[in-house]
């Protein structure tokens, strides 16, 4: 049985919610594409949440992770690109940390690339009715620490294993009270993530397509 890792992270900077927990969670043992979604959540503490995940890795043996974060001000699903070994926080995590231009992995190298079929995931997302676009920057917060330690994890001890990083927009009920935010329901976003498993189940090569940004 093909098993795919659903990760959500804890709500943080005052919020009682997060978008991408929500989802995950109610996706926790649930078949798409004949494959089993396991969710795990994820601290927002930049110091330990890649080991987090990895043993979230160790425990469910997944043939495909998918981690997701929220991006509140963004207007859709976006689909990140790369990962970048530096952490810069503008904000202090939950353990009131904030580490400023320091690396993910000591030593490791600058950036890596989603081992996931991004390009595809947009597509199939558009033609869902879900907005979605590719991202090249994961910020540089405890989301790019993920994706990163998560891309580091793969390219040194899990060569096999694919996976990726994910950002979603707010919820309605948490863009209320962030006035002219965009927002994203709940049930559209658990659709979307079907479709991104399924798509990165069934798309090893990626398709060819134009999801550039000028800036």
């Amino acid at each position: 049985m093909t098993t795919v890792l659903i990760t959500g992270i804890e709500p943080f900077d005052g919020e009682t919610l997060n978008p991408s927990w929500e989802a995950a969670r109610r996706l926790d043992g649930a078949q798409v594409a004949g494959a089993t979604l396991v969710a795990r959540q994820l601290p927002c503490v930049i110091g330990k949440v890649v080991g987090v995940l990895r043993q979230a890795i160790e425990d469910t043996q997944p043939d495909l992770v998918i981690c997701l974060g929220q991006a509140g001000g963004r207007g859709d699903v976006s689909i990140e690109r790369v990962a970048i070994n530096v952490v810069d926080a503008r904000i202090p995590d939950n353990e009131g940390r904030q580490p400023i231009d320091e690396p993910v992995v000591a030593g490791g190298p600058a950036a890596y690339f989603s081992t996931l079929p991004i390009k595809a995931i947009v597509r199939d997302l558009r033609r869902a009715g879900v907005p979605a676009s590719v991202s090249s920057t994961a910020g540089t917060y405890n989301c790019n620490t993920i994706f990163y330690g998560l891309s580091h994890y793969i390219a040194t001890e899990r060569p096999a294993l694919r996976g990726g990083f994910v950002h979603v927009p707010y919820l309605p009920e948490m863009a209320a009270h962030h006035p002219g935010q965009p927002s994203l329901a709940l049930e559209t976003l658990i659709e979307g993530v079907k479709v991104m498993v399924a798509t990165s189940l069934a798309v090893t090569a990626d398709v060819k397509e134009g999801g550039g940004a000028l800036h």
